[in-house]
């Protein structure tokens, strides 16, 4: 057992005694070298804790126009992104450099290692994820600006092992979250598919209805197909109109729009993401924002990704979202399903461009889309099957990623044992 002594530091306690205590400017000096290239084939960026490749081929992600002023990297750099400090207290925002060369946003600080000798950018790398985990950041950035900048970084106290057990301790990380990493892949894997599957009973359900041995028309409308020839095919204005009232008179609540989870309380999406979310201007009147009743739905800016959102709260939106009701009877939750299901969204990414650049789809375009009305009572029998359908495999969903955040919390405590001493990592 080695001999510790107390490190001075808080989030840190007890250290070996051999090992030493050294500011952040003492090892690292930020690295600043702008590229020039109008392109560059090695496009990088900081993705939860991991520095990877982005294809610039492709239209995933934002892309700027030019990727002149991009900061150079190399391996072993230590890339951190430290802007938003306040409001995103969840994402990792350090990234170890594994590429030879690459550009990287020079909104990110990165951190070079005054000498290759001097220290295991590999441990440091550890070190700052530890530091990052537990919260240290967050207590430094500007309060206006929420972000920190390299001398905000400075005095950052780091430990230095000696330096063949720093590379002992890398080694031996590297080892043990590789092999973390690759059971928590397979569970997402995993996760993917029951998602994916899930996807396919809804939009199976809501097109085609639950009998496989009813009799079958064709819609004449191309993303739904075939329907049972007892369904109906009519525009959606038909069936639903565009509320336009300010406040609410049951309750004046501030709601938000999420893919996730519906329309909910904005201080409930808060709590449940651990995020905070775009808040209205200071001053606002609540009475002055759009009304949205329950068992209303909600056009949001990113609808082209997950479709509409139903509302099981009453209150008030912000007046940049389209609000629609039904005008006829109708069971809610078939078409709380339908505009979550993938035929539906692929439908209405397909009728315009523009609103991918952050322009909502209207009501009118909507009002004027096919859609299918199923009798009465065969919407409850579809809404009641999707209910437990999908409450069982949430259920799977929840259990596989209950094990990744296990394996989360473990690889945390792991690095965070390690690059502080209280794991002492043998020699092999």
């Amino acid at each position: 057992m080695q001999a510790m002594n107390d490190s001075g530091i808080e989030w840190i306690g007890q250290i070996p005694q051999e090992w030493k205590v050294v500011l952040l400017s003492s090892i690292f000096n930020e690295h600043k070298q702008k590229n020039t290239d109008l392109l560059c084939s090695n496009l990088l960026s900081l993705s939860y804790g991991k520095i990877i490749k982005k294809n610039i081929s492709t239209a995933d992600g934002l892309l700027p126009v030019s990727f002149e002023g991009y900061n150079i990297v190399n391996k072993n750099d230590i890339v951190l992104r430290l802007t938003d400090l306040q409001n995103d207290q969840r994402s990792l925002r350090t990234g170890l450099v594994t590429e030879k060369i690459g550009i990287i946003t020079s909104a990110y600080v990165t951190l070079r290692l005054y000498a290759s000798n001097i220290a295991s950018a590999k441990y440091m790398h550890y070190f700052l994820y530890a530091f990052d985990i537990s919260k240290g950041f967050y207590g430094m950035g500007d309060g206006v600006r929420q972000s920190l900048n390299y001398d905000g970084c400075k005095k950052i106290q780091l430990l230095f092992p000696p330096l063949p057990e720093q590379q002992r301790i890398a080694d031996y990380l590297d080892k043990q979250c590789s092999i973390m990493d690759k059971l928590a892949e397979i569970l997402q894997q995993q996760i993917e598919k029951l998602k994916e599957y899930k996807q396919s009973v809804i939009t199976e359900a809501v097109t085609k209805g639950l009998d496989p041995n009813v009799a079958m028309k064709d819609s004449g409308v191309e993303w739904i197909g075939q329907i049972p020839e007892e369904w109906k095919i009519e525009k959606a204005k038909y069936t639903f109109a565009q509320r336009s009232e300010r406040g609410n008179n049951i309750s004046l609540q501030l709601l938000s729009p999420t893919q996730n989870f519906g329309v909910i309380p904005q201080v409930k999406y808060d709590s449940l993401t651990g995020m905070k979310s775009v808040k209205l201007h200071e001053g606002i009147e609540l009475h002055e924002l759009k009304t949205i009743h329950k068992g209303d739905f909600c056009i949001s800016l990113r609808s082209f990704q997950g479709g509409f959102e139903y509302s099981i709260y009453e209150g008030v939106v912000s007046p940049a979202y389209r609000v629609f009701y039904a005008t006829k009877q109708i069971v809610e939750k078939y078409y709380k399903y339908l505009f979550k299901s993938v035929a539906f969204i692929q439908k209405i990414c397909s009728y315009t461009t523009s609103f991918r650049d952050g322009k909502a789809i209207s009501f009118e375009s909507f009002a004027n889309l096919l859609i299918p009305l199923p009798p009465l009572p065969e919407q409850q029998r579809i809404a009641d099957y999707l209910d437990k359908k999908c409450e069982e495999i949430d259920k799977l969903i929840k259990i596989k990623q209950e094990k990744i955040d296990k394996l989360s919390e473990y690889k945390k405590s792991l690095i965070y044992e390690c690059v502080t001493g209280k794991r002492e990592v043998a020699h092999e």
